[in-house]
């Protein structure tokens, strides 16, 4: 997958080290949204941290264990999406999303999970898709509901960030679930 297009000149494309000095910049204009939800935007502060955030989600998509993707609006860094973890093996994955507060309310997201999905399951076989997310988190709760993803259960006070234990609801969706909407012409 080297990029896939989203509609309305959106693309989903990677986002490799040498991009480090635009995540740092993003994530600086954006860190205030991003910061509750997300432990990478409290650490990624400048070129060096952005480029080793970075440098680990190659050297996961090297071991064949995760990968990242910006999200484009017209060629400008809106957003990203992550396999944050991937195995093969397990037949198993986790997605994360993040997006700028002016590129939401397009489907950016969604249309973007579902590309990967698209992908984990159809391409590489995986049988189980989740998705980790604050049960604060209205919006990304929404995209899993608009994956056809079920709420399994939270796991309570499961890590700490900004100075506070947070709990994090697991979302699933299986391969012959995406498969059954996507016969439907419901999913993928």
């Amino acid at each position: 997958m080297f990029s896939a297009p989203l509609g309305d000149g959106a693309e989903l494309c990677p986002l490799e080290p040498w991009q480090a000095a635009e995540l740092a910049a993003y994530t600086d204009r954006v860190r205030g949204h991003l910061a509750p939800w997300l432990p990478w935007a409290h650490t990624v502060t400048d070129t060096a941290s952005a480029r080793a955030f970075l440098q680990r989600y190659a050297d996961k998509q090297a071991a064949d264990e995760g990968r990242i993707y910006g999200i484009r609006q017209d060629g400008e860094l809106v957003g990203g999406m992550l396999f944050r973890l991937f195995s093969a093996s397990e037949g198993s994955c986790e997605l994360g999303a993040w997006l700028a507060p002016g590129a939401q309310g397009r489907g950016l997201v969604t249309t973007a999970a579902r590309r990967m999905v698209d992908w984990a399951v159809g391409v590489r076989g995986l049988a189980r898709i989740e998705w980790l997310v604050s049960p604060d988190n209205g919006p990304s709760i929404a995209v899993a509901q608009r994956l056809g993803m079920t709420h399994e259960g939270t796991l309570r006070s499961v890590f700490s960030m900004g100075g506070r234990r947070h709990d994090l609801q697991v979302w699933a969706l299986l391969a012959h679930e995406w498969q059954a909407a996507a016969g439907n012409g419901a999913g993928g």
